[in-house]
Order: C-alpha cells, then sequence, then structure tokens
C-alpha cells in the first residue's frame, strides 16, 4: 500500500489500517503515528533535518525505540533529540531530566527541555541544527502531567525560530469520551498547567496540539498532525494492541492512568500519594490514618470503584520508611468511574476523618486544580457535589471548544 504525505496528515484524508502486525502474540489494532509515517517511508520527512522531542515511550509495536529505528534509516536525517522531563532514555525520577549530553546508542546530541521554554527554547531549536521537529510521546489524559506542556512549549518555540512541527499521535490511555473536572484559571499557570484546559482533557496530543495552536498560539504553528488508524475515542489503552511503555517512574501500568487526574491531586496535601509503593496513586495514606477513611470514603458508593482500607511503607518520597494507614482504589468498572470526582471525594473524606490532614504549604493543590476554589470550598465544609458543581459552566465551555479539535470518532 502506498501512503501519500496528503494522506498522512491531519484534516486531509483518513487512511485504512490496512493488514494487522502481530505484538507480543497479539493483533495490533492501533496503528500510531509513528507507524503510519513509517510505513509510508517517511516521506513526510524526506529532505528535512530532523530533530525528535520523545522519551522511553516513543516506541514500535515491537517494542523498539523510535529514535534507534529512524537512526539506522537512511532514508531519515535524523539530527538531534529534546528530551522532556524524566529524559530521552527515562532515568531521571520526577522534576527531574538527563541534561545535555550525547546518546550512547545512537550519538546523537540530545538537548534537555525540561524547564526550557520561549525564546531559550526557540535557540535551542536553532543550535541544534534542525528545520523540522517532530513530537511523540505517551501522554496519559490529565492537564498536569507535563509532557503535553513540553508539547505547547515546543511548539511556541518551534513558531519563533522558524521550524516547521509535526506530532506524531499515540491514544490517550483512559479513553477520550469527554472532558471532566476543573478548567485551568491562567492566575493560576504553571508548567502543571500552562492554558485553560480541563483536569481531564479526554484528547490526543494530536488534538491537543491541534487546539493548542488555534486557540492559544494564534495559529503561527500550523501544527502537522500523523494520524493514528484503528483508534476509537471510547476504547481505553488495553484495547489497542499496543505496549504499554512507563510514561514516568511513577505511572508503572495503564491502570495508574486511570487513577491519575483524580489521586495526583494528593500531592498538593500531606498525605503520600502512593509514590515509593508498586501502586503509585492507586495507595493513598499517611501516619494517624485508619480504617475510618475508608469507611467514609466508601459510603459515598462512588460510581466503578472500591475503597479498600490500606497500610503500606513507602520507600521513598513522602514518609520514606514508615507505615502509614489509608486507602487503595480497586476500579472495577471502568466504564462509569469518575477519576476527578473520585478524588474530589477522597479529599473531602480525608479532611473529614483526619484531624492531620493540612494542605501542601505552598498550596500546590491550586496549582493542580487550576484555581483556588476547590481548597477554599473544601476548607469551607462543601460536599463533594457542591465542589464538582462550582466547575460545570467553565467545563461546558471548555467542552464546546474541545469539539472543533476532535479528529477520531
Amino acid at each position: 500500500m502506498s501512503l501519500s504525505r496528503r494522506g498522512l496528515l491531519a484534516g486531509t484524508g483518513t487512511l485504512a489500517a490496512g493488514p494487522a502486525r502481530a505484538a507480543h502474540h497479539r493483533p495490533q489494532r492501533v496503528r500510531t503515528g509513528f507507524d503510519r509515517l513509517a510505513a509510508d517511508g517517511y516521506r513526510a520527512l524526506a529532505g528535512r533535518k530532523v530533530g525528535m522531542v520523545t522519551n522511553p515511550t516513543g516506541v514500535t509495536a515491537d517494542v523498539r525505540h523510535i529514535v534507534d529505528v529512524m537512526h539506522a534509516d537512511p532514508r531519515v536525517n535524523l539530527v538531534a533529540v529534546f528530551g522532556p522531563e524524566h529524559g530521552f532514555r527515562g532515568t531521571a525520577q520526577a522534576g527531574g531530566s538527563e541534561g545535555r549530553h550525547d546518546d550512547p546508542a545512537t550519538g546523537l546530541p540530545v538537548y534537555d527541555t525540561y524547564g526550557v521554554s520561549g525564546q531559550a527554547l526557540a535557540a535551542v531549536f536553532t543550535a541544534s541544527g534542525v528545520d523540522t521537529v517532530v513530537f511523540d510521546i505517551q501522554d496519559v489524559g490529565a492537564r498536569f502531567y507535563t509532557y503535553i506542556w513540553t508539547l505547547y512549549d515546543c511548539m511556541a518555540a518551534a513558531a519563533l525560530s522558524g521550524k516547521r512541527f509535526v506530532v506524531l499521535d499515540r491514544p490517550n490511555p483512559v479513553t477520550g469520551r469527554a472532558a471532566s473536572g476543573p478548567v485551568l484559571d491562567r492566575a493560576f499557570a504553571t508548567f502543571v498547567g500552562r492554558e485553560p484546559i480541563a483536569q481531564a482533557h479526554g484528547m490526543t496530543v494530536g488534538e491537543l496540539a491541534r487546539l493548542f495552536d488555534a486557540e492559544f498560539l494564534g495559529g503561527r504553528v500550523r501544527v502537522e498532525t500523523v494520524r493514528m488508524a484503528g483508534w476509537r475515542r471510547g476504547g481505553f489503552f488495553d484495547s489497542t494492541g499496543l505496549p504499554w511503555v512507563p510514561p514516568s517512574p511513577n505511572m508503572p501500568t495503564p491502570d495508574t492512568a486511570l487513577v491519575y487526574a483524580g489521586t495526583c491531586l494528593f500531592e498538593g496535601t500531606n498525605l503520600s500519594e502512593g509514590r515509593g509503593t508498586t501502586r503509585p496513586f492507586e495507595l493513598l495514606g499517611a501516619e494517624g490514618i485508619d480504617a475510618r477513611w475508608a469507611a467514609a470514603a466508601g459510603a459515598l458508593d462512588l460510581p466503578g470503584v472500591r475503597l479498600r482500607e490500606a497500610y503500606f511503607t513507602p520507600t521513598f518520597s513522602k514518609f520514606q520508611g514508615r507505615t502509614v494507614g489509608g486507602v487503595q482504589l480497586h476500579v472495577h468498572d471502568r466504564e462509569s468511574y469518575d477519576a476527578v470526582r473520585t478524588g474530589i471525594a477522597l479529599l473531602v473524606t480525608a479532611k473529614k476523618v483526619w484531624s492531620g490532614f493540612a494542605w501542601r504549604p505552598d498550596h500546590w493543590i491550586d496549582k493542580l486544580t487550576g484555581s483556588a476554589a476547590v481548597r477554599t470550598l473544601i476548607d469551607a465544609g462543601a460536599d463533594t457535589d457542591e465542589v464538582v458543581g462550582a466547575w460545570q459552566s467553565g467545563l461546558a465551555a471548555f467542552r464546546a471548544t474541545r469539539a472543533r479539535y476532535l479528529l477520531y470518532r
């Protein structure tokens, strides 16, 4: 089958998925943007000096890294790699990166994008010698997961430096059915939320790139998206046939991604969000918490999830080496499960049953939720319905905007 650049790029047509390839004896039901780019002989990159923004999730269906594959292919002139938080090869923990270095496997120069934006990042692109920047990173669907803001910053820097920008799309692992949660207030913008999108955005990175360009970057990027084939909005990651590679050290499984948009809010409290355990973001707790929290949260009969009294000892991060009490989330019906509402319910009940509950002194919770509203409402004694109801008008407006940039049914 012959593919054309016109057919590959978003908005210019749809292609059939073509013959499926086996991956670990499972049918590959979804072909990523990279799969389709490679199947077309990289014609969309012909004659270009290419720089890849990627990390360990940039893999083929048989788990080869795309940088290794492209570097070995004479049809691609790959001249640089740009690493995000955690680094290109993924060796750094949260809040870290790998710095500027030469990749031992390929010899390619690797530039650090973490914490770099605007003209400074544009200067990095210029110094690297690339004329085309290509983004391929697996997202998890939450506003505060930093890779989508690496995407945003790289798009803005590409516009400033006159570089072409291409996104190779990958699935939203928790489906793309709908957006949920509060929409960011720009007054609270940080690297865990640059622009007003919902806490769980329900989009792919390719769709987000289109929205970012049109709504926030003035259409200056003219982003090109190589679409997936075979992905449907209602599909969870295990329906794709693709291999899961942890996008960051504390995102080990698709189950983690399923709860993350809600339970990451506990980063803004003095409770452990489960870092330092084998179930980060599924285990939550602190010293002094007992069975009352699981009982109070369980009494809410939250859709799709059961909450088990749990005790654990983190090996790093909060409460390192100390036994804490709390809850474990067991999602039994992901179709009805609402990650953001569940996270709010757990915050409300934790504050009610545990006298030691406190927000982080820097009010990090406001950066995660996108405003001071969630914190102030909970402090005022609001219940889950009141907190969730407070963001509905902003969410409705975002959903209307979002609909204009969706690429898949």
